[in-house]
């Protein structure tokens, strides 16, 4: 029996107005201009975290989370981690309608009944993320440069993960 291909979802996440924070949105659009292979879905979500919730309550088998991704290195180094959407720690307060926060989507999944499938994060260390008072639209010349590099990552990681699930024809055992 052969079964179907994995979905794999790519979610870009990101805030135009805050600097380096618009990494996974300005990925999202250039693996937008690429050919996606059968089953690979990429989205723009932008800030709009309950669209990424719906999504992800859709069912896809693997997510990929494409944002800015702060954690003390270079500016510009990328990152590709699992997340452990079983221990991961979630934020006290009411969701945001305008406002993204990964950990949060999680959370609204699993209250509103869903599990999402394998997720990962490829990310990039930010030079800056400006603030609402700096209204500052663009990446930094480190951040930018990443992206190329991230399109590589990422599509890379979606060939392995093919791969890997691709659906094997089981052998019946024929009798004489």
């Amino acid at each position: 029996m052969i079964t179907e291909r994995p979905r794999i979802l790519i979610a870009g996440i990101g805030n135009i107005f805050h600097g380096d924070d618009a990494f996974g949105v300005e990925l999202s659009q250039r693996l937008l201009r690429r050919r996606q292979p059968d089953g690979v879905k990429v989205v723009d979500f932008g800030i709009r975290g309950f669209d990424l919730t719906y999504a992800l309550l859709d069912g896809a088998d693997i997510t990929i989370f494409l944002d800015a991704t702060p954690r003390g290195g270079e500016p510009g180094a990328l990152y590709t981690i699992e997340i452990d959407r079983d221990i991961a720690v979630f934020p006290e307060g009411p969701a945001e309608a305008h406002g993204m926060n990964p950990m949060r989507v999680l959370q609204m999944v699993k209250a509103m009944g869903g599990m999402p499938g394998r997720i990962l994060l490829v990310g990039c260390e930010p030079l800056t993320l400006g603030t609402e008072e700096e209204g500052m639209m663009g990446l930094s010349p480190v951040v930018t440069a990443a992206v190329d590099r991230a399109v590589e990552i990422v599509e890379s990681l979606v060939s392995k993960l093919l791969t890997e699930l691709q659906p094997h024809e089981e052998i019946a055992d024929v009798k004489n």
